[in-house]
């Protein structure tokens, strides 16, 4: 899968441009500032509808502007000449807008699965260092970029989730016969949120058992150590990869009755998948506090190519998005990563420093600036 030609029109600080892309490894440059990531963040918003740099929409349309449009032509492979027109219009306090090969699509995540991409940039370093969440989120896209149906599994789980936990709020220092009046209502979202968390924990135990052995053989290739690098995954109910779906729904019902004096008292969700975490590890000690920046920096890149190996593995392998990532690698970290990617579909880069970005990759380089994205002819 790979992309022939990005268009933008008010997306970031472009009031327009059009980028023609080929298969192989395109490399954007240029002094900071100048617009070379928004383009790469383009690409990945058409695959997951979602920004990569911010967690709103409205700094993705250009100052001054009401509306942005971001549009993609995808190629199925190499071999498969097929052609698919992705477009979305973003327009930020209201529902976008979404069309595929031009027909209009009932809600924007219908476009889910069309592109698939995954994006390394300086940001995933809190993979490693950061909170919980920054992990849940990786496995949540994963799992999403693998199923797309699994988009409305997690909207649904987080709309019961603020509702379960509004009702909580109000119940908080009310009497107990208030309180008894409303076990009916407390037990109707404990069901609604056992059914679809069992199906996103169980998605997301199965995609960790069939990442694992991806990120392992990704951190052996690029960091210089031989620690093995491990994922576990930690939950309240003790669930992993073999527990079936539906005991995971009677094991979260059953946690929720255990905790329901505590979530009272507190007014607080205490069960379910959006208080688990991912667990990495070096051997037998935790990534997070134990390991150097190096070792940080390869075990967030490997979880990103292992990934990337992952849904080749599905059969389409996405497009690989490196935003900014030679200059944070010593030398010997940049040559094995360019040894990893060199023969994938589709790879683009983006750098301050040309030279940051090993040689032996070759590929079609474009300058950005002054609001131009030109190809450097003599790349």
């Amino acid at each position: 899968m790979f992309v022939t030609h990005l268009s933008l029109a008010d997306f970031r600080s472009y009031p327009s441009a059009e980028v023609a892309l080929e298969p192989g490894v395109t490399t954007f440059t240029g002094a900071n500032g100048q617009g070379k990531t928004n383009l790469i963040e383009a690409v990945d918003y058409l695959a997951t509808l979602g920004s990569h740099r911010v967690s709103s929409e409205q700094p993705l349309v250009r100052h001054g502007a009401e509306r942005a449009i971001v549009r993609a032509r995808v190629q199925a492979g190499l071999d498969d000449p097929r052609q698919l027109l992705l477009e979305v219009e973003i327009l930020p306090g209201k529902q976008n807008r979404a069309s595929l090969n031009r027909a209009p699509l009932r809600r924007p995540r219908e476009l889910l699965g069309a592109l698939r991409t995954v994006v390394f940039s300086p940001e995933d370093l809190a993979l490693v260092k950061g909170d919980p969440s920054e992990r849940r989120r990786f496995l949540d896209e994963l799992i999403t970029t693998r199923w797309p149906r699994m988009a409305g599994v997690r909207a649904d789980y987080d709309r019961v989730l603020r509702q379960r936990v509004t009702l909580l709020k109000s119940l908080m220092g009310r009497p107990r016969s208030v309180r008894a009046d409303a076990e009916s209502t407390l037990e109707v979202w404990d069901e609604s949120l056992a059914r679809f968390g069992a199906e996103l924990m169980h998605a997301r135990l199965a995609t960790l058992a069939d990442l694992a052995p991806h990120v392992q053989h990704a951190y052996l290739a690029i960091a210089p150590a031989n620690n093995e690098a491990r994922l576990d995954y930690r939950c309240a109910i003790g669930a992993d990869s073999t527990t079936p779906q539906a005991e995971i729904e009677a094991r979260l019902l059953l946690a929720m009755g255990e905790r329901r004096a505590d979530e009272l008292q507190r007014g607080v969700c205490l069960v379910g998948p959006h208080r688990d975490d991912l667990v990495l590890s070096l051997g037998e000690l935790p990534a997070k506090g134990y390991a150097s920046h190096g070792e940080s920096w390869s075990f967030a890149l490997s979880l990103k190519l292992g990934a990337f190996a992952l849904l080749a593995a599905d059969r389409v392998e996405p497009v690989l998005i490196l935003d900014d990532v030679f200059a944070e690698l010593d030398q010997l970290r940049r040559e094995r990563l360019a040894g990893m990617i060199h023969a994938a579909e589709q790879v683009l880069i983006t750098a301050a420093v040309p030279d940051d970005v090993p040689a032996a990759l070759g590929g079609r380089q474009f300058r950005v600036g002054g609001g131009e994205v030109s190809e450097v002819s003599d790349a």
